[in-house]
């Protein structure tokens, strides 16, 4: 037994001696190079309690970076040279994020990345009317958790059950296994109390009704959500308008009023205000649509996207004409090519990445109450198709945390799965919500969108390369269990304490015995999530292997991100150093790199190494299972071509995705990430790709 009982920690507290930490944290740099040894870590842990006895004095207490020293000497004189430098580069990091914490303000008990914590103190913890930081991380899961689980004192449990399962959800997002959207970790058990991410408005043709949805845009924005809009219902421009006698300016100026307003709320919110505006590929005012984002600047709180019918992509394959239709007489106005239109939304959407598309008879095949109305449109980032008024509350389970001795864990991820079903339908009554009409209309379904972040990481983890058909069939595998299990755990819900609102009727009533929930699976993007989670981005390939992150908008500063896993893998095959690491910094992929091994090259492809048809089937393999829609923006290299943008159209309605979203690195001056030149260290021949959007195909 050790004769040391005390340590004394870096801000002077005297805390219990545990020798297990300097077995976990030796066996754990031994891991990140290839070691598998427990055993051989416990036998280096003694050796280290040895050598500390016999260097202190009877009734010393030592301090931590005593120890730590005491562990880097003792794994070099144990020949153990590729641990102690992953031990020494670890023991860096964490000195970095204990300076950036510092610097902060935050006490972190969860030991985040120095990322994370820049992120969860600019817009997350708690801040008094200073400013100043006044929660610990510890303590804003805690917030979250508790507001979450006193929900179950409604349907009649016990404060016995609900301190269990409090303690369940703090578990479950302080492991950081499961994140709840942004608004949920910011507003849950504050006087806010505004948990949804997603909202849709209805824009009927009339002004009282576009004002109407202005202010509640407003609402909405200022507690911290997105929201979408199909502005399809609003008169084209030139229309008549009866009531003055003049002639309407279109929906493109309405949108601009929207714009201006998401400019003035998001000056003073926890998150920049963000929109999707929405108009049917027939609506007369098509073209104008299309085109109006042209210039860079124009409409800078929105997203845009066609919403794009069967009957049009049937025309652009036939190569015919379509109609245009008034709404507000219902009768057709012109009839266009389908096939100029459609190279004009392909030459839109390479040139800077918008209009994006949403088909929209697919969507609403899948409506699960069609009883109630039509799908018109989606949040922001096009993810969640809504009725009006609706709102919906997501998460996403981090994959990097659902594996065991590098297989998929698939008891801890059912387990997750449930515990995140019944987190993510208290949300639906913990919420208060900006207006009643989202209220009524979020309570009567009850939809919910859980999903994943971190697959990038979890394919590397398990030998897999993104761009193949094995991380096809395990993107289905596992997206198809998550739904299931999100399912039968809705059911069960649904029998505890009743179906939604409206099951009876909907596409659910003929499959379940009561479903709690509409909707139960959506894959997000999982921006900032995924940088407190410290794994990939949603469902996304990593974008560079090292790339700066800009979030000067919201932080007022650069992330330096380097994919860890790489790392560790470069030591463990002895392959890492500082010119190297320069050289994948510049360039972003390591395709090009011959000193690095083929299998490693195979396995970190980064986003623009990928070619579009595996982006588009990974979308379309989540998309498989999953109620709601998927979040994913189809990478391009800089030298890619309008007929490159178009197969991917065309795949993705094949294979029957919601929708699609495209970007071609560099075709905007400004974009949120960046490397050095493009991620593409050989440009092709740009003779092969001339194409002509009126001519061509």
């Amino acid at each position: 037994m050790s004769a040391i009982t005390q340590i004394k920690k870096r801000d002077g507290r005297i805390a219990d001696f545990d020798q297990k930490k300097i077995t976990e944290a030796v066996f754990k740099a031994a891991s990140s190079v290839g070691g598998r040894n427990y055993k051989l870590a416990e036998e280096l842990s003694d050796k280290v309690i040895e050598v500390l006895e016999k260097q202190m004095k009877p009734g010393e207490i030592p301090d931590v970076e005593f120890v730590q020293d005491t562990v880097e000497k003792v794994l070099i004189e144990s020949g153990h040279a590729k641990t102690a430098k992953a031990y020494i580069l670890y023991r860096q990091k964490r000195a970095d994020i204990r300076e950036a914490k510092a610097l902060l303000g935050v006490t972190d008990e969860l030991k985040l990345s120095m990322n994370a914590i820049k992120v969860l103190s600019s817009r997350y913890l708690k801040k008094n009317e200073n400013r100043k930081i006044i929660e610990t991380t510890g303590q804003l899961v805690r917030r979250v958790a508790k507001a979450v689980a006193e929900v179950e004192k409604k349907y009649g449990k016990d404060d016995e059950y609900v301190k269990k399962l409090e303690d369940e959800f703090y578990e479950m997002i302080a492991s950081l296994e499961f994140l709840p959207n942004s608004p949920t970790l910011m507003n849950a058990g504050t006087e806010l109390g505004q948990l949804s991410a997603c909202f849709v408005l209805p824009v009927e043709d009339d002004m009282r009704s576009i004002f109407e949805a202005v202010k509640n845009t407003a609402l909405v924005h200022q507690t911290g959500g997105g929201t979408g809009f199909s502005f399809s219902r609003l008169r084209p421009k030139g229309d008549v308008v009866k009531s003055t006698g003049g002639v309407a300016s279109g929906p493109i100026s309405f949108m601009q009023v929207f714009n201006a307003a998401t400019e003035v709320i998001k000056q003073g919110g926890k998150r920049r205000g963000a929109n999707m505006g929405i108009m049917r590929v027939d609506h007369p005012d098509i073209l104008e649509f299309i085109t109006c984002k042209e210039r860079e600047g124009m409409l800078s709180n929105f997203n845009i996207s066609v919403a794009i019918t069967e009957k049009f992509m049937q025309a652009v394959e036939k190569n015919g004409e379509y109609d245009l239709v008034n709404p507000r007489t219902k009768e057709p106005t012109k009839r266009l090519p389908a096939r100029a239109v459609f190279n004009l939304l392909i030459m839109m959407a390479w040139k800077n990445g918008e209009p994006g598309i949403i088909f929209i008879d697919e969507i609403n095949r899948k409506n699960p109450t069609p009883q109630i109305g039509a799908i018109e449109s989606t949040n922001p980032c096009g993810e969640q198709p809504l009725l009006p008024y609706e709102s919906c509350n997501l998460g996403s389970i981090n994959l990097t945390k659902m594996l065991k001795d590098q297989k998929i864990d698939w008891d801890k991820l059912k387990t997750t799965v449930r515990t995140a079903v019944r987190f993510l339908d208290n949300v639906v009554d913990a919420n208060k919500y900006p207006i009643d009409e989202i209220g009524e209309m979020t309570r009567a379904n009850r939809k919910i969108g859980l999903g994943v972040m971190g697959l990038a990481d979890f394919l590397i983890q398990l030998g897999i390369s993104y761009a193949s058909e094995e991380a096809i069939k395990t993107a289905e595998e596992l997206m198809k269990f998550i739904d299931d299990e999100s399912k039968k755990m809705s059911e069960e819900l649904g029998i505890e304490k009743g179906p939604f609102k409206n099951f009876r009727g909907s596409a659910l009533e003929k499959k379940y015995k009561a479903m709690r929930n509409a909707t139960t699976t959506t894959i997000a993007p999982t921006g900032t999530l995924s940088v407190i989670a410290d794994c990939s981005s949603g469902i996304e390939p990593i974008f560079a292997v090292s790339y700066i992150r800009d979030v000067s908008e919201s932080l007022g500063h650069q992330l330096i991100e380097v994919n860890p896993f790489f790392e560790r893998m470069a030591i463990e095959r002895d392959i890492y150093n500082e010119e190297m690491m320069k050289a994948i910094a510049k360039r972003g992929s390591i395709q090009k790199i011959p000193e690095i091994p083929e299998d490693i090259r195979k396995l970190f492809v980064t986003a623009l190494d990928i070619q579009s048809e595996w982006h588009v089937r990974m979308q379309a393999a989540f998309q498989k299972y999953t109620d709601n829609a998927v979040s994913k923006t189809i990478n391009f290299p800089n030298y890619a071509t309008p007929h490159d943008v178009e197969k991917a159209f065309m795949l993705a309605w094949k294979l029957k995705c919601k929708g699609l979203t495209v970007y071609r690195y560099g075709s905007r001056d400004v974009q949120v990430l960046n490397i050095e030149n493009g991620g593409a260290s050989a440009v092709p021949d740009q003779s092969q790709y001339n194409y002509c959007p009126t001519c061509s195909l």
